[in-house]
């Protein structure tokens, strides 16, 4: 599950990544042509969706990385059974959570696939809407990857105890 784990940790930053690297070059190229009097339309809608992609998937990321959901002040005070408590519920409320963000994401994207850019007609805002149950699908991933080190951990120091 690690292995699975980090690999698609790195899919994620490189699509991430990639989408940020548009987003900028969209954004410089707008300037330049603004300041050059030439009309670019299309480059406000890739600036903004790409921005969004570009966002979800670092927010993935960072539940891998425990970095985007922590009651870390909380964490820090507690030790033992209570410590391990507290990271499994915050894993199953990530779970929960992100269970409907996917079946809601599903839901939008069936209903606005075929839906169009207003600048670009050949492109589908269903390839828009598809990064947030991508998003939310690799976050429960994530989610019951900690999930399960944490009950190996528990069951760990039940076992030493």
């Amino acid at each position: 599950m690690k292995r699975f784990v980090n690999v698609l940790e790195k899919v994620q930053i490189i699509t991430g990544v990639t989408f940020l690297c548009i987003f900028f070059l969209v954004i410089m190229l707008q300037i330049v042509t603004r300041h050059l009097g030439i009309s670019v339309i299309w480059t406000e809608e890739v600036a903004n969706y790409s921005f969004i992609w570009g966002i979800f998937m670092g927010a993935a990321v960072m539940v891998n990385r425990r970095e985007h959901f922590n009651f870390d002040f909380l964490i820090r005070k507690l030790n033992g059974k209570k410590r391990m408590s507290l990271s499994i519920f915050n894993d199953l409320v990530l779970i929960v959570f992100n269970s409907c963000i996917l079946l809601l994401g599903l839901q939008v994207v069936t209903e606005f696939w075929n839906y169009t850019w207003a600048t670009i007609p050949e492109m589908k805002m269903g390839y828009v809407w598809i990064a947030i149950p991508l998003m939310a699908g690799t976050m429960i991933i994530y989610s019951v990857s900690h999930l399960i080190d944490h009950v190996q951990a528990a069951k760990v120091k039940e076992v030493s105890e």
